[in-house]
This record gives structure tokens, C-alpha cells and sequence, in this order.
């Protein structure tokens, strides 16, 4: 493959809130680059090949890809659009010189949409706007325009970056132009809105190597993989280089392998000049953040600056009755080491020691970043259980300070009082309340402590029939709004180790809801249900019947019993109290008392109170 210059190089991200369409334009640009032949199958949201996004249908970790249009490379990275992954977000902005903004043609602005611009423009960043989704019978494209040049002077966006182009395109048709009115046949419009606007890479093609490690990937054969943007010079394979972490001072490497992107492919190089993004393999304990430079001059580039996580939790050593039999990995030790793997390549994630050995503190970005983490681990074959998430607070002049979000909320009109009321019982402030379109829906944007919202996803899709859609992200630190209202019923706890029957649970259903089906293994301790009311209340959930005859001891067979609440692991994590666990197996995700015994639980209550 032949050295691109960096005038012919455009090195671009894609950013949006989430579900906008940015995975699926990628597709559609890669489907026209060429690159494919006319039979060939191309799996849609082709860069999401991580399992769980393509389960959940989002963008986790970014990515990087390569589509040539002319004569010139154009490098694009996908980011995340969950507020969750900011992380991503921030350090991809330090290795390209454009945005592509992409914004729902219905949805508009969002609170994402706001947190991708404001880093795109604060890094002083060439947008050019994207409205998507022109297929949408309800699109408002010139309302959504007024939007996004709104949030551009809202934001502060210089005269240049306010002067921005728009394309306004089908994902899902493959089809772009800049006439709303007329969407043309294909991409190329948006292929030559990049080349014309955004900026080849400004760099000092001449001066000593010079690069730094924004994302990093994994390979079996080759290990830990660091994926940046040449700032200076060229590389080669087998070139000598220092490796500088801030902290820690210089070390010496190699390169062993080097890559550029081919549209989904890797393809080894020997050399790549300055300002094209490559992966650089051979660098064992490379970073995020690190910067490679030639031993005759080496500088490190600016530490790259990550938002602070805001939520959380303890990792422990599953200690249940159950511990070791559906999992491979169970000691302390296994899932140390793989937090601190996990740690290594997602910036926005910390993992400390506590006082005892098996206990881990690991902190995020906010709820769905740790079950995505806790998801992966369970899937690694890895046992553990897990405490209630937490809000990170700040003592800034002697008061306590938490963090808020803002939620935007579209909720069916006759929804909205009862959401506003929930929203006001956790310390939320309505700051906006305005119609959208005309199916009845109503945009409501509320300010609301982070601990406010944790487990109020499923209450929402409750409370709106499943027809609403929220988002929230991190907006800053303000003094505590002062205590919420836990959870409002106790649990159902079970008293025995056993097999849960249908006996015993067809007569415990009129003392709650349960979260566990007949047949199920459970032990003294494990959480069976949820009361009806506000206490714990112990139960047997292994009782049999008596059987005097045969025709009693069939009955149970013909029982009909409620169904049960099987808890998502979201739904398991963020439903826990203080006092309580969630045991997450490779195969089972139960709920526990962290004191598995009633006795000790009930002593520990009367020293307590």
C-alpha cells in the first residue's frame, strides 16, 4: 500500500447522541467507498462486532476505519453515543481535525448531541452537520437546523465554525445531498463535503517521529495494540523508540508491527508518515495517553484530560453458598487482575484496592458502564458479586457537593405529571416543558441528582407504557439536595437451601412479587422476591406439600402461578439497598443479604439501632 501525504489525508469523527444513525452512515460510506466487491456481504452496523453491542444495538468502544474517495484517505472513527462513554468520546477528538455532526432529522438536539459538539468545538474541531433519517415521515429538518445553529451560539462557536455545511441524508437508503428536498442516489455528497472542508492533518512532516496512543485495542498474537494519530515524522517497523508516560519518566521500545485502516481490515505497512492514524503493535504495556518519540527528541505530547467518574460501586469475591460451581475464574487474585486489564484500555474507568483483599472499589462514568463491565466479566467465565452503585461526592469548602445530570424525557402527554411527580420525589428540578411534532409527545428537561436516577429507567417504561425515551448526562457538581426515598418494599428472603417449589410459591405470591421460578436452586439468605410491604419478611420458598394419596400429590403439577419478575442485570444492580448483594455467575444473576444469616442480621440491626 502506498504512503498517503497529508494533504491527501482527512482524518474525521463521527459524533451524535445515540441512536442518530452514526454506525449506520459508516456502513453506508464503506458499502459505496468501493472497497467491497458487488457480492459481497457486508453485515450491517458493520463495526459493531463486540456481541454486546450488537445485542444492545450501541456503539461501546470506538473504532476506527479507512475509505479512499479519489485520491485521497479518508480515516473516519465511530464514537459512542452514550454519555456513559464519554471517555471515548474525548480522547478520539485528539486524532482528527473534523466532526461529522450527526443529528436525528425528528429527535433534534439532544443532551448527548450538546456534550459531543462542545468537546468538538473546545477542541477548535471543522463540523459539518448531518441531519439523517430524511426517510422519517415525521422529519422537520429546517426546525432541527434553527436547533443545532441555536446550540452552536450557545455553545460559543467561533464565526468559522459557525459557518458550517449540511448534508442532509438517508442512512438507511444510502442517499445524501444538500437539497432536503432532493436526496439524490448516493454518499457522495457527504464524501465531498469532508474532502472540501474538513482540513488535511497539520503536521510537521520533516521533523523526528512523534505520536500518541489514543485508543487501545487487543490481539492475541500481537498483545496490547495502541491505535493514535503520527503528530510528527514518520514510523517504520523495527524503529527504536522512548516511550513517555507522565509520572513515570522514559522507557525504551520497539515497533514490531504497524498497521493502517482498509475499510474494516488492518492492513501491515512498513511506514506511515505524519498525520495518518495507525495501529502500532510490540510496545508490551502501552497505554492510553502515552506518546512514542524518536530517541533524538523525545517529547511528550499533552496528557490527554478525561472527566472524573461520578458513580461507584464494590466488586467482590463471590463468597455465596453457590460460589464455584458455574464459574472458572473465583479468586480474588483472577478478578483483580482483570479490572485492573479493564482499567488499562477505558480511561474513564478506576479500580482500587479497599482494606480487605477481596473487595474491590471500582468506579464510572454511571450505571450503564458498569453493567456493560460486570457483562463482560460474567461472559469471561468470571464469578463476583456486587454492591449497590453510589454517587461520588465532593467536599468543596467544607459542603458536601453530588453530581447532577440533565434528563431529557419525551413522554406521551398523559404521562407527564406522573413523571414530573416521580422526578420531584428524587430531588429533580422541571427546567423545560415544551410540545414535540404532533403525535401527542412532550419534551420535558429536568436537573436531577445522579442518585436520583439510579433505577428509574424501568419505573419510566412503567410509567410512559414503554413509549417514552430518556437520556441523561453528567452536567456538573452542586451542593446535596438532601436525602431520596429508597426502595418502598422489603424483600422476600429466603430461609432455607434448596429447590424452590410451586407449593411453596403459589402460597407466598399474595405476600408480593417474586423473582424466581419453581425448580430454582436457592440458599439461605438469597432474595426470592419482593414484599408488598415495606418490611423484609423471611420466607421458605423449598416447602413440599404433604402427599396423603395420589390424587393430592399430582395436583401441584395443574398449579397456575403468577409470572415472575426475572430481573435484567440493569434492573438486578440498581434495585439492591446498602445491605444487599448482586451474585453474577456466567449462567445466574441472584440477589442476596450481604449477611446471609437472619440471626446475625438481626444482631447486627438491634447493635445498629
Amino acid at each position: 500500500m502506498r504512503t498517503i501525504t497529508p494533504d491527501r489525508l482527512r482524518n474525521v469523527a463521527i459524533v451524535a447522541h445515540v441512536d442518530h444513525g452514526k454506525t449506520s452512515l459508516v456502513d453506508q460510506m464503506l458499502r459505496q467507498s468501493g472497497l467491497f466487491r458487488e457480492n459481497q456481504q457486508l453485515a450491517e452496523r458493520a463495526l459493531d462486532y463486540n456481541d454486546l453491542e450488537r445485542e444492545r444495538g450501541i456503539t461501546i468502544l470506538a473504532k476506527a476505519t479507512a475509505i479512499p474517495y479519489d485520491s485521497y484517505r479518508i480515516n473516519i472513527v465511530d464514537t459512542p453515543g452514550h454519555a456513559d462513554f464519554g471517555g471515548e468520546v474525548e480522547r478520539i477528538l485528539r486524532m482528527v481535525d473534523g466532526v461529522l455532526l450527526v443529528v436525528d432529522a425528528f429527535e433534534g438536539v439532544m443532551p448527548q448531541t450538546r456534550f459531543v459538539l462542545d468537546k468538538a468545538l473546545s477542541a477548535d474541531l471543522v463540523p459539518i452537520v448531518v441531519i439523517n433519517k430524511m426517510d422519517r415521515p415525521n422529519a422537520r429538518p429546517a426546525d432541527v437546523i434553527d436547533e443545532v445553529l441555536e446550540l452552536f451560539i450557545d455553545l460559543g462557536a467561533s464565526e468559522e465554525q459557525l459557518d458550517f455545511p449540511v448534508i442532509y441524508a438517508s442512512a438507511l437508503e444510502g442517499r445524501a445531498s444538500t437539497d432536503p428536498n432532493n436526496l439524490g442516489s448516493d454518499m457522495r455528497p457527504l464524501f465531498d463535503a469532508i474532502v472540501a472542508h474538513i482540513p488535511s492533518p497539520q503536521v510537521d512532516a520533516e521533523g523526528p517521529f512523534q505520536w500518541q496512543a489514543t485508543i487501545i485495542d487487543y490481539d492475541e498474537y500481537l498483545g496490547r495494540i495502541g491505535i493514535g494519530r503520527v503528530h510528527r515524522g514518520d514510523i517504520r517497523q523495527g524503529q527504536a523508540v522512548i516511550r513517555l508516560r507522565e509520572a513515570e519518566g522514559a522507557a525504551e521500545g520497539r515497533v514490531q508491527k504497524l498497521f493502517v485502516y482498509q475499510g474494516l481490515r488492518r492492513v501491515e505497512v512498513e511506514s506511515a508518515s505524519a498525520g495518518d492514524i495507525v495501529a502500532v503493535a510490540g510496545v508490551g504495556d502501552i497505554t492510553v495517553g502515552d506518546t512514542l518519540a524518536s530517541p533524538e527528541r523525545p517529547e511528550a505530547l499533552p496528557v490527554i484530560k478525561i472527566d472524573q467518574p461520578t458513580l461507584e460501586m464494590t466488586f467482590h469475591v463471590n463468597d455465596s453458598p453457590f460460589a464455584g460451581r458455574e464459574g472458572q475464574h473465583v479468586t480474588s487474585r483472577k478478578l483483580r487482575d482483570r479490572l485492573n486489564l479493564a482499567m488499562e484500555s477505558d480511561v474513564s474507568l478506576r479500580v482500587e484496592d479497599t482494606d480487605d483483599a477481596d473487595v474491590f472499589l471500582v468506579k464510572s462514568r454511571g450505571e450503564l458502564h458498569l453493567s456493560i463491565l460486570i457483562e463482560t466479566l460474567r461472559r469471561e467465565g468470571y464469578e463476583l458479586a456486587v454492591s449497590k452503585p453510589r454517587v461520588i461526592l465532593r467536599d468543596e469548602g467544607g459542603e458536601q457537593h453530588e453530581p447532577i445530570e440533565e434528563l431529557v424525557a419525551d413522554v406521551p402527554e398523559d404521562a407527564a405529571g406522573s413523571v414530573i411527580a416521580e422526578i420531584g420525589l428524587r430531588k429533580g428540578e422541571l427546567v423545560a416543558m415544551q410540545p414535540i411534532g404532533q403525535g401527542g409527545m412532550v419534551r420535558l428537561v429536568f436537573q436531577v441528582p445522579t442518585r436520583g436516577l439510579i433505577g428509574f429507567r424501568s419505573l419510566f417504561l412503567t410509567m410512559t407504557r414503554g413509549y417514552g425515551i430518556m437520556h441523561h448526562r453528567f452536567q456538573a457538581y452542586a451542593p446535596w439536595r438532601g436525602p431520596i426515598q429508597a426502595r418502598r418494599q422489603g424483600v422476600l428472603v429466603a430461609s432455607e437451601t434448596g429447590l424452590a417449589t410451586a407449593y411453596a410459591i403459589g402460597n407466598l405470591e399474595d405476600r408480593g412479587v417474586m423473582f424466581i421460578t419453581p425448580g430454582t436452586p436457592v440458599y439461605e439468605g438469597m432474595i426470592v422476591g419482593e414484599h408488598n410491604r415495606e418490611n423484609d419478611l423471611v420466607v421458605n420458598v423449598t416447602k413440599e406439600k404433604h402427599q396423603t394419596n395420589i390424587r393430592s400429590s399430582t395436583k401441584e403439577e395443574t398449579l397456575k402461578l403468577k409470572a415472575p419478575h426475572l430481573l435484567s442485570l440493569e434492573e438486578a444492580i440498581t434495585y439492591i439497598e446498602d445491605d444487599e448483594l448482586c451474585e453474577v455467575t456466567p449462567k445466574s444473576i441472584r440477589l442476596r443479604k450481604k449477611i446471609l444469616g437472619k440471626s446475625e442480621r438481626e444482631k447486627l440491626k438491634r447493635r445498629q439501632g
